[in-house]
C-alpha cells in the first residue's frame, strides 16, 4: 500500500493521520474544507491537498483515484446529511480492493450488542436533540452514515473511539467488538493514539468487516485486564 487518502484531513485527528502516515511512508492526500487548507501547513510540500466539501461527490472522486486507502472522518456537521455523503461517496468511488477507515463514536452499534451505561445514552440523546435544535449536528445522519457502510461489501472498517484526550502517545490502543466489555470501562484514548488505531488498521486485515471499539492501552481498565485483577 502506497497512497491513501485522508478525507477530513485538516481536524486534529486528522492531522495526526496525515503525522503518522507520513511516518509510515504512505503518499497522502488530503481532502478538507477551503476555509481550513491553511491548517495543513505544516505539511506543505508532503502531501497533496484537494479543497472542497467531504460531502462533495467531486471532491471525493478526484481525491480517492488511483488510492490503496481511505481514512474518513466522519463528522456529524450541520443537517445536510453530512456524515452519509462524506461515507456514500467514498463507498462509491473507493478501488474496490480499496482498505476503507472510517472513524465514529461508541455510540455506534453495528449488532445491537453493545451495552451502554444510562448515563452515556442520556449524554448522546441530550447532543443530538441540542444538535438538531441548533442545527449544527446530526448524530443520527453519523449512525445512518455507518449503516451504509456496514452494508457494503467494501474492505470496512469502522473504528469507534471512546472520549479523547491530548497528550503524548501511550502507544496503539486496545479494542473489543462490544462496548460494555471491562476493558472499556475507563473511556478514555489519547487522540494521537486514536489516529494511529487508523493508520494501522489500513495493513491489518483481521480488522476488515470489524468495528473495534477503542480505549487507550495504559488506562486503567486495560492495564487491569492485561495483568489479570
Amino acid at each position: 500500500m502506497k497512497t491513501i487518502c485522508i478525507v477530513g484531513a485538516s481536524g486534529q485527528l486528522g492531522r495526526y493521520m496525515v503525522q503518522h502516515a507520513l511516518d509510515r511512508g504512505y503518499q497522502v492526500v488530503g481532502v478538507c474544507r477551503e476555509r481550513s487548507v491553511d491548517k495543513l501547513d505544516a505539511f506543505k510540500g508532503r502531501i497533496t491537498v484537494i479543497p472542497g466539501a467531504t460531502n462533495d461527490r467531486e471532491v471525493i472522486k478526484k481525491a480517492v483515484s488511483g488510492c490503496d486507502g481511505v481514512l474518513t472522518v466522519l463528522v456529524p456537521w450541520g443537517v445536510h446529511q453530512y456524515s452519509s455523503g462524506t461515507a456514500e461517496a467514498v463507498l462509491d468511488y473507493a478501488r474496490p480492493e480499496a482498505r476503507l477507515i472510517f472513524s465514529c463514536g461508541w455510540h455506534i452499534t453495528r449488532d445491537g450488542q453493545d451495552v451502554y451505561s444510562r448515563n452515556f445514552k442520556a449524554l448522546v440523546k441530550v447532543a443530538s436533540w441540542l444538535g438538531r435544535l441548533l442545527r449544527a449536528v446530526d448524530i443520527d445522519d453519523q449512525v445512518e452514515a455507518c449503516r451504509r457502510v456496514f452494508a457494503s461489501d467494501t474492505r470496512w472498517t469502522v473504528v469507534r473511539g471512546s472520549d479523547l484526550e491530548e497528550g503524548e502517545s501511550q502507544g496503539l490502543p486496545v479494542w473489543s467488538r462490544h462496548v460494555g466489555d471491562p476493558i472499556l470501562e475507563s473511556n478514555v484514548t489519547r487522540r494521537m493514539d486514536f489516529a494511529l488505531f487508523m493508520v494501522e488498521a489500513l495493513e491489518n486485515d483481521e480488522l476488515i468487516h470489524e468495528a473495534p471499539a477503542i480505549v487507550g492501552c495504559r488506562t486503567p481498565s486495560a492495564l487491569a485486564i492485561k495483568t489479570g485483577r
